[in-house]
């Protein structure tokens, strides 16, 4: 079955639901989305292919993320697993994972197996030598047109027949990657897609978890479709079970964060004491009907009505992080999730918003845990405050905001 034909028969599975899922939400969809829009993405991807390795710390490139092993901070164990010793490092905390998912006709995963490796979806160790990584790109410019379309199957997998890749994205497979990397916590972000059907991936997460003795290392987070007129009371729920944090995705659940029908839910997380963590800009492999959503413009409503919620922009923007940067600037309510960026990007970040702003977070499992982590290593190298302010204080910050 063709890629094109797996896209149609996903759209027909969700019957009238695919209709609302494709609407935008709330504002008007007429003139937020320009052809300059389009041209700066398109000048973002050539500007970062000409200047990489040309930045502060040179050229970064390695084959998989096995190959970081010929980085100071790694080796590789017995098995070929990536192991980082560096003997100093606090305990890490990423906020920004998640777990295998199944929804719709999918088979349930069994969150508690234990595979002989993991299958990231964009897998740089599927082959070896594995692909080459460079480490001072946003990192889906590594992968090929071939990867991206093997990411593209495995993504309808998930709601049809079930995905070989997220069979492996199970609890023991993270707490191993976790474990040999140095990550003490991991806070578990679902998103809810408005499926028709079997599209509860926070409850049965959270249930896993609990179920798992891990709680103590893998913190539940909360998720709600806009649209679901119960979001509010379902949010509430959530948190009432240990959900530390809500993740909201513009370009999967199809909104814009500024629009009205949005405030409440922003408000309830003003009561509830929790932060919203939001996908932020462009990423570059989303179907590009999606982009819209996502423009850094957008989120300024959702922020500036709403000063005492703290928001997260997950990946720090992605590859609109120039317009990411004077948004931060412009808003202390906004930390940025710096997964992705590459190095010269990082220190820009650092240089210019502050480290005490800045969330690590690996989205897992799409890549390994290593790659990010190796990036920090890397631009924090001789600055001690720096590295622990980014890999632990600052998601200590947050997290203690929201018990508070």
């Amino acid at each position: 079955m063709t890629a094109s034909l797996d896209r149609r028969l996903f759209l027909r599975t969700l019957g009238l639901g695919a209709a609302s899922l494709l609407t935008p939400f709330g504002c008007e969809d007429s003139g937020r989305y320009l052809d300059s829009d389009i041209e700066r993405l398109a000048e973002q991807k050539r500007l970062e292919k000409e200047r990489a390795g040309q930045g502060p710390f040179g050229s970064h490139r390695y084959r998989g993320y096995r190959g970081l092993a010929d980085l100071p901070y790694f080796e590789l164990d017995s098995k070929d697993r990536l192991r980082c010793i560096v003997e100093d490092l606090p305990p890490i905390i990423d906020f920004h994972a998640h777990l295998g998912l199944s929804v719709l006709f999918a088979p349930t995963i069994d969150w508690m197996a234990k595979t002989q490796r993991v299958r990231h979806f964009l897998d740089c160790d599927a082959t070896n030598p594995g692909c080459e990584l460079d480490l001072d790109v946003y990192i889906n410019a590594n992968f090929t047109e071939k990867d991206l379309e093997s990411l593209r199957r495995e993504t309808v997998a998930q709601a049809i027949w079930g995905s070989e890749s997220a069979a492996t994205h199970t609890i023991p497979n993270l707490l191993a990657e976790m474990d040999g990397v140095g990550i003490q916590l991991a806070v578990i972000l679902p998103i809810a897609l408005g499926l028709p059907f079997r599209d509860d991936s926070s409850e049965r997460w959270a249930a896993a978890i609990a179920s798992s003795g891990h709680e103590d290392r893998l913190l539940p987070g909360a998720t709600v479709h806009p649209r679901d007129p119960d979001a509010v009371s379902s949010l509430r729920l959530q948190v009432a079970r240990g959900a530390r944090a809500l993740k909201l995705h513009p370009a999967v659940q199809r909104f814009y964060p500024d629009s009205p029908e949005l405030h409440p839910i922003y408000s309830e997380c003003e009561k509830l004491g929790i932060p919203v963590f939001f996908h932020g800009g462009r990423a570059g492999i989303e179907p590009e009907y999606t982009h819209r959503y996502t423009l850094i413009r957008h989120y300024e409503g959702a922020v500036a009505s709403h000063p005492q919620v703290q928001f997260v922009l997950g990946h720090a923007g992605a590859r609109d992080v120039g317009d990411a940067i004077p948004f931060a600037i412009r808003h202390r309510n906004v930390w940025l999730g710096i997964h992705g960026q590459g190095i010269s990007v990082l220190r820009e970040l650092i240089d210019r918003v502050g480290a005490q702003r800045l969330l690590f977070g690996t989205d897992w499992p799409f890549y390994h845990l290593g790659a990010s982590l190796a990036k920090v290593l890397i631009v924090t190298e001789g600055r001690p405050e720096e590295r622990t302010a980014i890999l632990q204080a600052n998601a200590e910050s947050l997290l203690a905001r929201e018990a508070s």
